[in-house]
């Protein structure tokens, strides 16, 4: 009796396997039509109610990702192509995921991830020439990119230093013009300094000849800022005397004019009126 309930109850297994492969395949043919018909969304979601009742269902994950490509999801699509190449058993439907996932990669413009995919692509299918073509084209304009993003590169570190020159510039401009009231105040300030050191020095030397007792004292009434006359040196005559003889000089010169003159009038004769 054991025995036959274990016999029964495989068999309802087997019934159950076959109508969900069956559920499994309507699904996805209904999918196939929606995609025939441009309905993506629809096709989408059918394809999605096969992958609940089996989700390592190769077709079902491949067909997926050809709607998600239809309808521009590029990322959701190439992850469905993802799985399909690893759930399937044939190289065949492996070479189709990594073909269709090169072209979700080249739709991005992620051109060396389109050169790995199309690559494995021609592993599994090495006779395939639009697999062939598509490598080469996404390794060409792999190559294109490669040289434009060095010369953006470059264009950048060009437009920085410019930039960094420029800001140099413009900084050195300003420390300029910053130095230029900081030395005009060094120059005040020197002369301040300077003035100051001439009246401490006027100040030494005042309280030096004031504190000198061989330099006459300079006399400090209002008015008189005559200076002492200078020692005379031996044999030289002082001003008082050389004012003496110059007056005794003047003095004599007018004597012996005086006379002179007195000797002329004595020697004029007096004339007499005539008597008529």
């Amino acid at each position: 009796m054991k025995k036959t309930l274990t016999l029964v109850f495989f068999y309802v297994a087997t019934l159950s396997g076959i109508a969900q492969e069956e559920k499994e395949t309507n699904l996805i043919a209904d999918g196939n039509e929606l995609h025939q018909e441009e309905a993506y969304a629809q096709a989408e979601g059918e394809y999605r109610k096969a992958l609940s009742i089996n989700s390592i269902n190769p077709k079902a994950q491949h067909n997926l990702g050809n709607a998600l490509y239809r309808s521009k999801d590029f990322d959701q699509a190439n992850q469905r192509f993802f799985e399909t190449q690893k759930n399937s058993l044939n190289k065949a439907d492996k070479h189709l995921a990594f073909h269709n996932m090169g072209n979700g990669f080249m739709q991005q413009k992620a051109y060396k991830k389109a050169v790995e995919a199309y690559k494995n692509a021609l592993r599994n299918n090495p006779t395939d020439e639009e697999t062939r073509y598509n490598f080469a084209l996404a390794k060409e304009l792999l190559e294109k990119q490669k040289e434009e993003e060095e010369q953006q590169d470059q264009d950048q570190d060009q437009d920085q230093d410019q930039q960094d020159d420029q800001e140099k510039k413009e900084d050195d401009s300003e420390g300029d013009k910053k130095e230029k009231p900081s030395d005009e105040g060094e120059d005040g300030d020197e002369k301040e300094d300077k003035k100051d050191q001439e009246e401490k020095d006027d100040k030494g030397k005042d309280d030096k000849e004031k504190d000198d007792p061989k330099k006459p004292k300079e006399n400090k009434k209002e008015g008189d800022q005559k200076q002492p006359p200078p020692p005379r040196k031996p044999g030289q005559i002082s001003p008082e005397q050389v004012k003496s003889l110059l007056e005794a000089m003047n003095q004599q010169e007018k004597n012996v004019q005086d006379k002179v003159n007195a000797e002329k009038v004595q020697g004029v004769p007096v004339k007499t009126k005539k008597d008529w």
